[in-house]
């Protein structure tokens, strides 16, 4: 069964949920048992300037400077940007291009680790967010270096802040992680709760919301029961139960199955009153402010079929994929390495790509799994599945038909092509094999390349 009629769905399963969807096989049973581990650190670090939306950071360190772990190396060079720190103790070696997943290389900081170092944390100052006001949160927030850990790396100092003329009435935590392999935001529930209700009230603070929600995936009823258990009662904080589909993690998705509202079509969650934060987020902000830290860590999984050790980690900033991957072990030869989950994730060509504050999981395939099977493409039956599937109700048929007659103005125009957030879902179910998800990607790309060379072009020489 993939799909039936919402109303009969939420019938039988008695939890929330959204028009259309998929259900993909989860595989979270790998490593959703297995307590967060920390794992050694790497001979060398390498910590991207662009680990975020918005502006890149601006290295403040020069090489052969000494640095400890904690101390910033890269200030923020807009309010859309975030600042980057020490994941460390040890020396900068370089300053230069390094790999990404998306392919380009980019400004980085190479920084050689001192393994005789404590390792301590040695760059903080104590404080008290309850006793801060709201535009002191807020820049904390951004000092920490805090971004969406669920995946979308989006300044979370900048939700903090709505657009004027918006009013924040709820924080929505998304603890759904949909992604099929992925279990980092279920231990984090289970394992940092004392952080998470403290980075929670923080948000709430920080945006004068109401109230706030913790939306959880009923594949995770173990966290949902735990969190309920653990709430202080004088807090107008709930936890939520929502029908296990993807993309039930999607922010528009969340707030469509927890408050029966919907974004307008190319609006933002602020638009009907709502501030979506990941719960492996609020867990550091939690964490990281009363302390007066930065975020140098993060906890991924490591799983897949070619994984011998799969499990969740604690995994600190800049730590190359090659390196944790030999930490896990590997059964055989690698097929495909993606960061992030198989279905939004991104593929890496080089096993020299570090873990960024973005990456909740690495998933390693065999050489031999059906997902990287060639597939024959065969020409659409307008059977109709992608239109059921699609979570934000496009119509993927015509959207693949006209990226294939190369219309991208058409399809952004007339089709609503930048509503489509590439969850994959109509590519997962089209029987054709279409890659329609990767269809859509190129027309965005080349739709965003035409805007610059037009802006350019009416900009006064």
């Amino acid at each position: 069964m993939k799909r039936i009629g919402l109303g009969f769905t939420r019938l039988l399963h008695g939890h929330k949920t959204f028009d259309h969807g998929i259900y993909p096989i989860e595989h979270k049973e790998l490593t959703a048992g297995k307590p967060i581990r920390r794992l050694p650190f790497a001979d060398e670090l390498v910590i991207p300037l662009q680990q975020h939306k918005g502006r890149a950071s601006v290295p403040i360190v020069k090489v052969g400077q000494e640095v400890v772990r904690g101390e910033p190396i890269a200030v923020a060079d807009h309010f859309v940007s975030v600042p980057m720190h020490a994941p460390a103790t040890g020396v900068i070696r370089a300053i230069g291009l390094a790999p990404t997943a998306d392919g380009p290389k980019t400004p980085a900081i190479f920084l050689k680790v001192y393994h005789a170092a404590s390792q301590q944390v040695l760059y903080d100052m104590e404080r008290e967010p309850e006793r801060m006001n709201v535009k002191d949160i807020i820049q904390a927030v951004q000092d920490a270096g805090l971004v969406g850990l669920g995946g979308g790396a989006f300044p979370s100092h900048v939700k903090m802040q709505p657009p004027a003329g918006r009013v924040i009435h709820t924080v929505l935590v998304n603890g759904c992680e949909c992604e099929p392999y992925l279990t980092c935001d279920h231990r984090i529930m289970l394992e940092q709760t004392e952080t998470l209700i403290r980075g929670i009230q923080i948000a709430l603070r920080a945006t004068r919301a109401e109230r706030a929600i913790i939306g959880v995936e009923d594949n995770k009823l173990d966290a949902v029961s735990h969190l309920r258990a653990r709430l202080p009662k004088h807090l107008p904080i709930t936890v939520e139960a929502v029908q296990t589909k993807y993309p039930q993690g999607a922010e528009k998705m969340l707030i469509s199955a927890v408050l029966d509202t919907e974004v307008p079509v190319g609006g933002l969650p602020a638009d009907v009153g709502v501030a979506v934060f990941n719960v492996g987020t609020l867990a550091q902000m939690g964490e990281l402010l009363p302390q007066g830290r930065g975020l140098i860590e993060r906890v991924v999984t490591v799983s897949g079929p070619a994984v011998k050790n799969p499990g969740n980690f604690l995994v600190p900033i800049g730590t190359p994929v090659r390196f944790l991957l030999d930490q896990v072990g590997l059964k055989g030869p690698l097929g495909q390495v993606i960061l992030g989950g198989p279905m939004m994730g991104m593929a890496v060509s080089s096993l020299d790509v570090p873990v960024t504050k973005s990456v909740s999981g690495v998933v390693a395939l065999e050489p031999e799994d059906p997902a990287l099977a060639r597939r024959q493409v065969y020409p659409c039956i307008k059977c109709g599945e992608c239109l059921q599937a699609c979570p934000v109700s496009l119509n993927p048929s015509m959207l693949g038909e006209l990226a294939v007659a190369r219309e991208y103005d058409v399809m952004a125009g007339q089709y609503n092509l930048d509503q489509c957030f590439e969850c994959g879902c109509c590519a997962f179910v089209c029987p054709s094999n279409i890659p329609l998800t990767q269809y859509f990607r190129i027309a965005k790309s080349i739709n965003r390349d035409a805007q610059q060379r037009d802006e350019a072009k009416q900009r006064p020489h």
